[in-house]
């Protein structure tokens, strides 16, 4: 059977942990920042968790992540 291939633009988004867990980062940081608070700014640099009810969809896109 051939391998499975990974969907790219979701390798791009998506980090797997060492336990497992799906991490991804947070929209609307590219541009408008000046406007922003320094501590939304920060917030935006963290790394957050997938919501449970799309981790099962996102993990199919990456069938060697875990």
């Amino acid at each position: 059977m051939p391998k499975m291939k990974t969907h790219k633009g979701t390798k791009r988004r998506f980090k797997i942990t060492g336990t497992g867990k799906l991490m991804r980062a947070k929209g609307l940081k590219s541009h408008l920042r000046r406007k922003k608070s320094k501590r939304s700014k920060r917030m935006f640099d963290r790394m957050i968790e997938v919501n449970p009810a799309d981790v099962k969809r996102i993990k199919a896109k990456l069938p060697y992540g875990s």
